[in-house]
Protein backbone atom coordinates (compact mmCIF):
# COMPACT_ATOMS: atom_id res chain seq x y z
CA UNK A 1 0.00 0.00 0.00
CA UNK A 2 0.95 3.37 -0.94
CA UNK A 3 1.49 6.16 1.28
CA UNK A 4 1.09 9.60 0.12
CA UNK A 5 3.79 12.38 1.45
CA UNK A 6 2.51 15.41 3.90
CA UNK A 7 2.41 18.53 1.86
CA UNK A 8 5.01 20.63 1.79
CA UNK A 9 2.94 23.59 3.42
CA UNK A 10 2.49 21.03 6.24
CA UNK A 11 5.97 20.83 6.90
CA UNK A 12 7.32 23.93 6.47
CA UNK A 13 6.33 26.81 8.72
CA UNK A 14 3.84 29.64 7.64
CA UNK A 15 5.12 32.65 7.31
CA UNK A 16 3.01 34.72 9.56
CA UNK A 17 4.39 32.37 12.00
CA UNK A 18 7.85 33.18 11.39
CA UNK A 19 7.40 36.97 11.61
CA UNK A 20 5.36 36.82 14.71
CA UNK A 21 8.65 34.54 16.32
CA UNK A 22 10.48 37.45 14.89
CA UNK A 23 8.39 40.12 16.58
CA UNK A 24 8.73 38.27 20.30
CA UNK A 25 12.78 37.70 19.43
CA UNK A 26 12.73 41.30 18.70
CA UNK A 27 10.68 42.31 22.43
CA UNK A 28 12.45 39.71 24.05
CA UNK A 29 15.95 41.46 23.47
CA UNK A 30 14.84 45.08 23.55
CA UNK A 31 13.61 43.86 27.54
CA UNK A 32 17.56 42.32 27.89
CA UNK A 33 18.74 45.75 26.46
CA UNK A 34 16.75 47.61 28.84
CA UNK A 35 17.48 45.75 31.92
CA UNK A 36 21.43 45.99 30.79
CA UNK A 37 20.87 49.76 29.81
CA UNK A 38 19.28 50.42 33.51
CA UNK A 39 21.95 47.94 35.67
CA UNK A 40 25.07 48.93 33.59
CA UNK A 41 25.87 52.88 32.49
CA UNK A 42 22.91 54.49 34.12
CA UNK A 43 23.35 52.68 37.47
CA UNK A 44 19.57 53.01 38.03
CA UNK A 45 16.43 50.62 39.68
CA UNK A 46 13.70 53.22 39.82
CA UNK A 47 10.33 50.98 39.51
CA UNK A 48 8.76 53.35 37.86
CA UNK A 49 11.11 54.48 34.78
CA UNK A 50 11.55 50.93 34.41
CA UNK A 51 7.84 49.98 34.12
CA UNK A 52 7.52 53.25 31.51
CA UNK A 53 10.75 52.08 29.14
CA UNK A 54 9.02 47.94 29.84
CA UNK A 55 5.38 49.43 28.83
CA UNK A 56 6.53 51.24 25.29
CA UNK A 57 8.32 47.90 24.50
CA UNK A 58 4.83 46.07 25.14
CA UNK A 59 2.89 48.89 22.92
CA UNK A 60 5.56 48.30 20.25
CA UNK A 61 4.96 44.42 20.06
CA UNK A 62 1.26 44.94 20.52
CA UNK A 63 1.22 47.64 17.45
CA UNK A 64 3.30 45.43 15.55
CA UNK A 65 2.89 41.95 16.17
CA UNK A 66 -0.40 39.95 16.92
CA UNK A 67 -2.16 39.76 20.11
CA UNK A 68 -0.35 36.58 21.54
CA UNK A 69 2.79 38.08 21.19
CA UNK A 70 2.27 41.33 22.95
CA UNK A 71 0.44 39.07 25.76
CA UNK A 72 3.66 36.97 26.50
CA UNK A 73 5.68 40.34 26.02
CA UNK A 74 3.93 41.69 28.43
CA UNK A 75 4.28 38.33 30.93
CA UNK A 76 7.68 38.57 30.69
CA UNK A 77 8.06 42.43 31.13
CA UNK A 78 6.14 41.76 34.84
CA UNK A 79 8.32 39.40 35.54
CA UNK A 80 11.65 41.48 34.69
CA UNK A 81 10.48 44.60 36.33
CA UNK A 82 9.61 42.46 39.59
CA UNK A 83 13.27 40.21 39.55
CA UNK A 84 15.44 43.42 37.97
CA UNK A 85 13.82 46.62 39.73
CA UNK A 86 11.23 45.92 42.82
CA UNK A 87 12.77 44.80 46.16
CA UNK A 88 14.10 42.59 46.86
CA UNK A 89 16.18 42.39 43.98
CA UNK A 90 16.96 39.17 41.90
CA UNK A 91 14.10 37.55 43.49
CA UNK A 92 10.31 36.58 42.78
CA UNK A 93 9.45 37.74 46.24
CA UNK A 94 7.67 41.10 46.78
CA UNK A 95 7.45 42.61 50.53
CA UNK A 96 5.95 45.72 50.29
CA UNK A 97 2.29 45.67 49.01
CA UNK A 98 2.42 48.87 47.54
CA UNK A 99 4.64 46.90 44.12
CA UNK A 100 1.77 44.38 44.28
CA UNK A 101 -0.50 47.20 43.02
CA UNK A 102 2.17 48.36 40.75
CA UNK A 103 3.20 45.39 39.25
CA UNK A 104 -0.65 44.32 38.72
CA UNK A 105 -1.73 47.57 36.93
CA UNK A 106 1.15 47.22 34.97
CA UNK A 107 0.14 43.87 33.59
CA UNK A 108 -3.23 45.63 33.30
CA UNK A 109 -2.47 48.29 31.52
CA UNK A 110 0.56 46.17 29.40
CA UNK A 111 -2.48 43.65 28.01
CA UNK A 112 -5.39 46.28 27.97
CA UNK A 113 -3.02 47.96 25.39
CA UNK A 114 -2.21 44.79 23.38
CA UNK A 115 -5.99 44.40 22.90
CA UNK A 116 -7.06 47.68 21.84
CA UNK A 117 -3.98 47.61 19.27
CA UNK A 118 -4.40 44.47 18.51
CA UNK A 119 -8.33 45.34 18.03
CA UNK A 120 -7.29 48.63 16.09
CA UNK A 121 -4.93 46.60 13.80
CA UNK A 122 -7.52 43.96 13.13
CA UNK A 123 -10.51 46.93 12.07
CA UNK A 124 -7.67 48.27 9.67
CA UNK A 125 -7.05 44.39 7.89
CA UNK A 126 -10.89 44.22 7.50
CA UNK A 127 -11.12 47.64 5.98
CA UNK A 128 -8.46 46.75 3.86
CA UNK A 129 -10.00 43.81 3.08
CA UNK A 130 -13.09 45.17 1.97
CA UNK A 131 -11.71 47.99 0.46
CA UNK A 132 -9.44 45.38 -2.18
CA UNK A 133 -13.21 43.96 -2.54
CA UNK A 134 -14.66 46.54 -3.63
CA UNK A 135 -11.73 47.13 -6.31
CA UNK A 136 -11.95 43.70 -7.39
CA UNK A 137 -15.85 43.72 -7.97
CA UNK A 138 -15.34 47.23 -9.60
CA UNK A 139 -12.29 46.18 -11.91
CA UNK A 140 -14.22 42.80 -12.63
CA UNK A 141 -17.29 44.91 -13.61
CA UNK A 142 -15.52 46.99 -15.97
CA UNK A 143 -14.06 44.27 -17.46
CA UNK A 144 -17.13 43.02 -17.95
CA UNK A 145 -18.44 46.22 -19.58
CA UNK A 146 -15.43 46.45 -22.24
CA UNK A 147 -16.60 42.91 -23.22
CA UNK A 148 -18.66 43.61 -26.63
CA UNK A 149 -18.76 40.40 -28.19
CA UNK A 150 -21.21 37.65 -27.04
CA UNK A 151 -19.48 35.10 -28.60
CA UNK A 152 -17.49 33.16 -25.81
CA UNK A 153 -18.19 35.77 -23.42
CA UNK A 154 -18.44 33.07 -20.69
CA UNK A 155 -15.35 31.93 -20.85
CA UNK A 156 -13.47 35.14 -20.80
CA UNK A 157 -15.33 36.10 -18.12
CA UNK A 158 -14.20 33.34 -16.08
CA UNK A 159 -10.51 34.30 -16.79
CA UNK A 160 -11.68 37.49 -15.89
CA UNK A 161 -12.42 36.37 -12.19
CA UNK A 162 -9.88 34.49 -11.75
CA UNK A 163 -7.48 36.85 -12.56
CA UNK A 164 -9.36 39.98 -10.57
CA UNK A 165 -9.13 37.37 -7.45
CA UNK A 166 -6.37 35.51 -7.67
CA UNK A 167 -8.24 32.40 -7.86
CA UNK A 168 -6.93 29.26 -8.72
CA UNK A 169 -10.25 27.36 -9.72
CA UNK A 170 -12.76 28.90 -10.80
CA UNK A 171 -15.71 28.08 -13.04
CA UNK A 172 -19.13 29.71 -14.16
CA UNK A 173 -22.10 26.41 -14.95
CA UNK A 174 -25.03 27.26 -16.76
CA UNK A 175 -28.20 24.84 -17.38
CA UNK A 176 -27.78 23.76 -20.88
CA UNK A 177 -30.86 21.85 -22.06
CA UNK A 178 -30.58 18.24 -20.55
CA UNK A 179 -26.73 19.17 -19.21
CA UNK A 180 -25.03 21.67 -18.17
CA UNK A 181 -22.40 24.04 -19.71
CA UNK A 182 -19.46 24.56 -17.50
CA UNK A 183 -16.70 27.52 -18.10
CA UNK A 184 -13.23 27.25 -16.83
CA UNK A 185 -11.41 30.47 -15.88
CA UNK A 186 -8.50 29.01 -13.65
CA UNK A 187 -5.17 27.45 -13.58
CA UNK A 188 -6.76 24.41 -12.57
CA UNK A 189 -10.46 22.67 -13.27
CA UNK A 190 -12.98 22.17 -10.61
CA UNK A 191 -16.26 20.23 -12.39
CA UNK A 192 -18.89 19.43 -10.24
CA UNK A 193 -21.17 16.39 -11.18
CA UNK A 194 -24.59 17.07 -12.64
CA UNK A 195 -26.46 16.03 -9.56
CA UNK A 196 -24.44 18.17 -7.33
CA UNK A 197 -25.19 21.27 -9.53
CA UNK A 198 -29.10 20.35 -9.54
CA UNK A 199 -29.11 20.52 -6.27
CA UNK A 200 -27.50 23.68 -5.71
CA UNK A 201 -29.87 25.25 -8.76
CA UNK A 202 -32.89 23.81 -7.04
CA UNK A 203 -31.93 25.22 -3.65
CA UNK A 204 -31.37 28.52 -4.94
CA UNK A 205 -34.98 28.50 -6.11
CA UNK A 206 -38.05 30.28 -3.80
CA UNK A 207 -37.86 33.04 -1.27
CA UNK A 208 -34.66 34.68 -0.48
CA UNK A 209 -33.17 35.12 2.87
CA UNK A 210 -30.26 37.66 4.17
CA UNK A 211 -28.08 36.90 6.71
CA UNK A 212 -26.29 40.33 7.46
CA UNK A 213 -23.98 38.73 9.74
CA UNK A 214 -22.78 36.59 6.83
CA UNK A 215 -23.51 39.21 4.21
CA UNK A 216 -25.20 36.97 1.86
CA UNK A 217 -28.18 35.46 0.71
CA UNK A 218 -28.75 31.86 0.83
CA UNK A 219 -28.35 29.22 -1.29
CA UNK A 220 -24.00 28.98 -1.30
CA UNK A 221 -23.34 24.87 -0.91
CA UNK A 222 -20.24 23.11 -0.84
CA UNK A 223 -19.88 19.86 -3.04
CA UNK A 224 -16.87 17.28 -2.24
CA UNK A 225 -15.36 16.90 -6.02
CA UNK A 226 -13.50 13.44 -7.21
CA UNK A 227 -10.46 14.23 -6.38
CA UNK A 228 -10.95 14.72 -2.64
CA UNK A 229 -11.29 18.80 -3.19
CA UNK A 230 -14.48 20.52 -1.67
CA UNK A 231 -16.27 23.46 -4.01
CA UNK A 232 -18.42 25.93 -2.96
CA UNK A 233 -21.44 26.39 -5.23
CA UNK A 234 -22.99 29.53 -4.98
CA UNK A 235 -26.27 31.11 -7.07
CA UNK A 236 -26.11 33.05 -9.70
CA UNK A 237 -29.38 34.66 -9.61
CA UNK A 238 -31.05 37.58 -11.81
CA UNK A 239 -33.47 38.92 -8.97
CA UNK A 240 -34.88 35.58 -7.15
CA UNK A 241 -34.81 33.52 -10.71
CA UNK A 242 -31.55 31.57 -11.00
CA UNK A 243 -29.30 31.44 -14.26
CA UNK A 244 -26.54 29.20 -13.17
CA UNK A 245 -23.81 28.45 -9.97
CA UNK A 246 -20.61 29.68 -9.76
CA UNK A 247 -17.79 27.19 -8.64
CA UNK A 248 -14.81 27.40 -6.97
CA UNK A 249 -12.31 25.54 -4.21
CA UNK A 250 -11.22 28.89 -2.83
CA UNK A 251 -11.09 29.90 0.26
CA UNK A 252 -13.11 33.70 0.15
CA UNK A 253 -15.65 35.19 2.49
CA UNK A 254 -19.08 33.80 2.19
CA UNK A 255 -19.84 37.50 1.57
CA UNK A 256 -17.38 38.43 -1.15
CA UNK A 257 -18.44 35.56 -2.88
CA UNK A 258 -22.27 36.24 -2.89
CA UNK A 259 -21.44 39.58 -4.68
CA UNK A 260 -19.03 38.08 -7.08
CA UNK A 261 -22.37 35.77 -7.72
CA UNK A 262 -23.76 38.91 -8.21
CA UNK A 263 -21.81 40.53 -10.80
CA UNK A 264 -20.99 37.12 -12.40
CA UNK A 265 -24.92 36.98 -13.20
CA UNK A 266 -25.40 40.62 -14.33
CA UNK A 267 -22.66 39.53 -16.68
CA UNK A 268 -24.22 36.64 -17.72
CA UNK A 269 -27.20 38.99 -18.38
CA UNK A 270 -25.83 40.82 -20.37
CA UNK A 271 -23.97 38.56 -22.86
CA UNK A 272 -27.48 37.34 -23.43
CA UNK A 273 -28.74 40.62 -24.39
CA UNK A 274 -25.38 41.25 -26.70
CA UNK A 275 -26.85 38.03 -28.50
CA UNK A 276 -30.22 39.19 -28.77
CA UNK A 277 -29.52 42.40 -30.35
CA UNK A 278 -26.72 40.85 -32.72
CA UNK A 279 -29.71 38.42 -33.42
CA UNK A 280 -31.99 41.75 -34.00
CA UNK A 281 -29.54 43.69 -35.98
CA UNK A 282 -28.84 40.63 -38.30
CA UNK A 283 -32.77 40.14 -38.86
CA UNK A 284 -33.31 44.24 -39.05
CA UNK A 285 -30.19 44.26 -42.08
CA UNK A 286 -31.77 41.22 -43.89
CA UNK A 287 -34.95 43.10 -43.56
CA UNK A 288 -33.61 45.94 -44.89
CA UNK A 289 -31.51 44.34 -47.82
CA UNK A 290 -34.71 42.73 -48.76
CA UNK A 291 -36.70 45.77 -48.85
CA UNK A 292 -34.20 47.13 -50.63
CA UNK A 293 -33.73 44.61 -53.35
CA UNK A 294 -37.38 44.29 -54.21
CA UNK A 295 -37.24 48.39 -54.43
CA UNK A 296 -34.49 48.35 -56.96
CA UNK A 297 -35.39 44.78 -58.44
CA UNK A 298 -39.56 46.63 -59.14
CA UNK A 299 -37.81 49.44 -60.26
CA UNK A 300 -35.25 47.99 -62.85
CA UNK A 301 -37.59 45.24 -63.80
CA UNK A 302 -40.50 47.28 -64.77
CA UNK A 303 -38.00 49.80 -67.55
CA UNK A 304 -36.85 46.95 -69.56
CA UNK A 305 -40.21 44.93 -69.46
CA UNK A 306 -42.01 47.92 -70.57
CA UNK A 307 -39.82 48.69 -73.58
CA UNK A 308 -39.85 45.24 -74.46
CA UNK A 309 -43.62 45.09 -74.44
CA UNK A 310 -43.42 48.06 -76.50
CA UNK A 311 -41.36 47.27 -78.85
CA UNK A 312 -43.11 44.12 -79.85
CA UNK A 313 -46.28 45.61 -80.13
CA UNK A 314 -44.69 47.94 -82.74
CA UNK A 315 -43.40 44.82 -84.58
CA UNK A 316 -46.63 44.15 -85.38
CA UNK A 317 -47.74 47.02 -86.63
CA UNK A 318 -48.08 46.53 -90.54
CA UNK A 319 -47.14 50.49 -91.47
CA UNK A 320 -43.42 50.83 -89.92
CA UNK A 321 -40.74 51.04 -92.37
CA UNK A 322 -38.28 47.82 -92.47
CA UNK A 323 -35.97 50.13 -90.81
CA UNK A 324 -38.38 51.33 -88.18
CA UNK A 325 -38.84 47.12 -87.68
CA UNK A 326 -34.88 46.60 -87.43
CA UNK A 327 -34.92 49.84 -84.73
CA UNK A 328 -37.33 48.16 -82.49
CA UNK A 329 -36.12 44.71 -82.45
CA UNK A 330 -32.84 46.15 -81.61
CA UNK A 331 -34.67 48.08 -78.83
CA UNK A 332 -35.94 45.33 -77.60
CA UNK A 333 -32.84 43.12 -77.91
CA UNK A 334 -31.08 45.70 -75.67
CA UNK A 335 -33.57 45.50 -72.70
CA UNK A 336 -33.57 41.95 -73.21
CA UNK A 337 -29.53 41.87 -72.50
CA UNK A 338 -30.37 44.25 -69.54
CA UNK A 339 -32.95 41.72 -68.02
CA UNK A 340 -30.09 39.03 -68.73
CA UNK A 341 -27.60 41.22 -66.87
CA UNK A 342 -29.91 41.73 -64.15
CA UNK A 343 -30.62 38.46 -63.45
CA UNK A 344 -26.97 37.36 -63.86
CA UNK A 345 -26.12 39.66 -61.01
CA UNK A 346 -29.32 38.02 -58.59
CA UNK A 347 -27.80 34.66 -59.54
CA UNK A 348 -24.08 36.01 -58.47
CA UNK A 349 -25.45 37.76 -55.16
CA UNK A 350 -27.40 34.60 -54.29
CA UNK A 351 -24.12 32.68 -54.81
CA UNK A 352 -22.00 35.06 -53.43
CA UNK A 353 -23.98 34.53 -49.77
CA UNK A 354 -24.02 31.02 -50.19
CA UNK A 355 -20.29 31.16 -50.15
CA UNK A 356 -20.85 28.62 -53.32
CA UNK A 357 -18.14 29.97 -55.62
CA UNK A 358 -15.20 27.47 -56.24
CA UNK A 359 -12.11 29.52 -58.19
CA UNK A 360 -11.36 27.31 -61.51
CA UNK A 361 -7.32 28.90 -61.66
CA UNK A 362 -6.51 28.70 -65.62
CA UNK A 363 -3.34 30.45 -66.96
CA UNK A 364 -4.36 33.44 -68.89
CA UNK A 365 -2.69 37.26 -69.62
CA UNK A 366 -4.56 40.51 -68.67
CA UNK A 367 -4.95 40.96 -72.43
CA UNK A 368 -7.47 37.86 -72.31
CA UNK A 369 -9.30 39.30 -68.91
CA UNK A 370 -9.72 42.53 -70.80
CA UNK A 371 -10.77 40.71 -73.76
CA UNK A 372 -13.63 38.65 -71.42
CA UNK A 373 -14.76 41.41 -69.59
CA UNK A 374 -15.71 43.72 -72.41
CA UNK A 375 -17.40 41.21 -74.14
CA UNK A 376 -19.30 40.11 -71.13
CA UNK A 377 -20.80 44.05 -70.56
CA UNK A 378 -21.80 43.61 -74.06
CA UNK A 379 -23.90 46.55 -75.63
CA UNK A 380 -23.07 48.93 -72.82
CA UNK A 381 -19.98 49.84 -73.52
CA UNK A 382 -20.05 48.62 -77.08
CA UNK A 383 -20.69 52.05 -78.28
CA UNK A 384 -18.02 53.88 -76.00
CA UNK A 385 -14.64 54.72 -76.78
CA UNK A 386 -12.33 52.37 -74.94
CA UNK A 387 -8.56 52.72 -74.16
CA UNK A 388 -6.61 50.04 -73.41
CA UNK A 389 -3.36 48.63 -72.54
CA UNK A 390 -2.60 45.18 -71.59
CA UNK A 391 -0.03 42.86 -71.26
CA UNK A 392 0.61 39.84 -73.17
CA UNK A 393 3.43 38.63 -72.93
CA UNK A 394 2.92 37.26 -69.14
CA UNK A 395 0.31 34.73 -67.88
CA UNK A 396 -1.47 34.37 -64.06
CA UNK A 397 -2.84 31.66 -63.05
CA UNK A 398 -6.44 32.70 -61.99
CA UNK A 399 -10.02 32.10 -62.52
CA UNK A 400 -10.77 33.95 -65.64
CA UNK A 401 -14.48 33.70 -65.04
CA UNK A 402 -14.70 35.38 -61.71
CA UNK A 403 -11.82 37.90 -62.41
CA UNK A 404 -13.36 39.32 -65.88
CA UNK A 405 -16.96 39.27 -64.27
CA UNK A 406 -15.88 41.78 -61.66
CA UNK A 407 -13.66 43.35 -64.19
CA UNK A 408 -16.73 43.76 -66.33
CA UNK A 409 -19.42 45.34 -63.15
CA UNK A 410 -15.88 48.11 -63.10
CA UNK A 411 -16.55 48.62 -66.86
CA UNK A 412 -21.00 49.32 -66.88
CA UNK A 413 -20.30 51.46 -63.65
CA UNK A 414 -17.64 53.35 -66.16
CA UNK A 415 -20.01 53.49 -68.55
CA UNK A 416 -23.09 54.41 -66.33
CA UNK A 417 -21.14 57.72 -64.65
CA UNK A 418 -19.00 59.15 -67.17
CA UNK A 419 -19.84 61.30 -70.40
CA UNK A 420 -20.91 59.46 -73.26
CA UNK A 421 -18.28 60.84 -75.47
CA UNK A 422 -15.57 60.66 -72.83
CA UNK A 423 -13.28 57.32 -73.19
CA UNK A 424 -12.66 54.95 -70.75
CA UNK A 425 -9.48 53.46 -69.83
CA UNK A 426 -8.21 50.01 -69.12
CA UNK A 427 -4.76 48.75 -68.11
CA UNK A 428 -4.10 45.29 -66.79
CA UNK A 429 -0.04 44.64 -66.09
CA UNK A 430 1.08 41.45 -63.84
CA UNK A 431 3.44 42.89 -60.82
CA UNK A 432 5.54 40.14 -59.63
CA UNK A 433 2.81 37.52 -58.50
CA UNK A 434 0.03 39.70 -58.51
CA UNK A 435 -2.27 40.75 -61.86
CA UNK A 436 -3.63 44.40 -61.58
CA UNK A 437 -6.21 45.68 -63.28
CA UNK A 438 -7.10 49.50 -63.86
CA UNK A 439 -10.66 50.97 -65.05
CA UNK A 440 -10.53 54.95 -65.14
CA UNK A 441 -13.83 57.25 -65.88
CA UNK A 442 -14.35 60.78 -66.72
CA UNK A 443 -17.02 61.39 -65.05
CA UNK A 444 -17.61 63.55 -61.87
CA UNK A 445 -15.44 61.12 -59.38
CA UNK A 446 -16.52 59.55 -56.02
CA UNK A 447 -17.51 61.48 -53.01
CA UNK A 448 -14.94 61.19 -50.24
CA UNK A 449 -17.54 60.82 -47.65
CA UNK A 450 -18.93 57.55 -49.50
CA UNK A 451 -15.37 55.91 -50.32
CA UNK A 452 -16.33 53.79 -46.60
CA UNK A 453 -19.62 52.48 -48.25
CA UNK A 454 -18.76 52.16 -51.76
CA UNK A 455 -18.81 48.36 -51.77
CA UNK A 456 -21.81 47.54 -49.99
CA UNK A 457 -24.60 45.87 -51.21
CA UNK A 458 -27.60 48.25 -52.53
CA UNK A 459 -25.58 51.57 -51.73
CA UNK A 460 -26.11 54.43 -53.96
CA UNK A 461 -24.55 57.66 -53.42
CA UNK A 462 -26.58 60.63 -53.70
CA UNK A 463 -24.68 61.54 -57.65
CA UNK A 464 -25.44 58.20 -58.74
CA UNK A 465 -29.34 57.82 -57.45
CA UNK A 466 -29.61 61.46 -59.64
CA UNK A 467 -27.13 60.42 -62.21
CA UNK A 468 -28.92 57.23 -63.82
CA UNK A 469 -30.63 54.02 -62.12
CA UNK A 470 -29.65 51.05 -60.61
CA UNK A 471 -29.87 48.23 -57.56
CA UNK A 472 -26.48 49.15 -56.23
CA UNK A 473 -25.48 45.25 -56.84
CA UNK A 474 -22.69 45.98 -59.12
CA UNK A 475 -19.77 46.82 -56.81
CA UNK A 476 -20.58 44.23 -54.51
CA UNK A 477 -20.59 41.58 -56.38
CA UNK A 478 -17.41 42.86 -57.70
CA UNK A 479 -15.91 42.27 -54.14
CA UNK A 480 -17.47 39.26 -53.94
CA UNK A 481 -16.37 37.36 -57.00
CA UNK A 482 -12.83 38.80 -56.10
CA UNK A 483 -12.77 37.58 -52.39
CA UNK A 484 -13.53 33.87 -53.38
CA UNK A 485 -10.29 33.58 -55.00
CA UNK A 486 -8.05 35.95 -52.59
CA UNK A 487 -8.63 39.21 -55.12
CA UNK A 488 -10.01 42.71 -53.64
CA UNK A 489 -10.87 46.06 -55.03
CA UNK A 490 -10.41 49.80 -53.87
CA UNK A 491 -11.81 53.13 -55.83
CA UNK A 492 -10.69 56.48 -55.82
CA UNK A 493 -10.74 59.53 -57.00
CA UNK A 494 -8.05 59.85 -59.93
CA UNK A 495 -5.63 62.79 -60.45
CA UNK A 496 -6.72 65.15 -63.30
CA UNK A 497 -10.90 63.99 -62.42
CA UNK A 498 -13.06 60.91 -62.84
CA UNK A 499 -13.21 57.88 -60.57
CA UNK A 500 -10.20 55.25 -60.67
CA UNK A 501 -11.06 51.57 -59.81
CA UNK A 502 -8.14 48.92 -58.78
CA UNK A 503 -8.47 45.21 -58.97
CA UNK A 504 -5.66 43.31 -57.37
CA UNK A 505 -5.46 39.10 -57.76
CA UNK A 506 -2.24 37.26 -56.37
CA UNK A 507 -1.35 34.15 -57.91
CA UNK A 508 1.41 32.37 -59.81
CA UNK A 509 2.67 34.08 -62.63
CA UNK A 510 4.99 32.97 -65.87
CA UNK A 511 6.54 34.18 -68.80
CA UNK A 512 4.39 33.26 -72.22
CA UNK A 513 6.80 31.11 -74.28
CA UNK A 514 8.49 32.69 -77.38
CA UNK A 515 6.47 36.57 -76.30
CA UNK A 516 9.85 37.19 -74.76
CA UNK A 517 10.56 38.46 -71.04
Amino acid sequence: MRTQAPPSSALTPRPGLLRDAGFLALSLASIAALVILFHGPLHTTAPTTAALALLLVVLGAATLSRLWVAIVTSVVAVLVLNFFFLPPLRTFAIDDPEDWAALFAFLTVAVIASQLSAAAKARTRDAVARRQEVSRLFDLSRDTLLTTESDGALPVLARHVARRFELETVAICVPADTEWAIHQGGERDVEPSIDQLDQAMARSRGTLEFDARRRVYGGQTEAALEDGRVARLVPLRIGTRPIGVLATTASLDPGVLDALGGVVAIAIERAHFLTEREAAGKLKQRADLTAALLASLSHDLRTPLTAIRVAVGNLGEPALTAEERRSQSHLALLEIDRLNRLFQDILDMARIDAAAITPERQWVTPADLIDAAIQYAGSVVSSRTLQIEADADAEIEIDPRLTSGALAHLLENAAHYSPPDAAIEIKGWIAGDVVQLTVRDRGTGLDPGELDHLFERFFRGHGARRHTAGTGMGLAITRGLLAAEGGRVWGENAPGGGALFTIAVPSRSRVVTGRGA
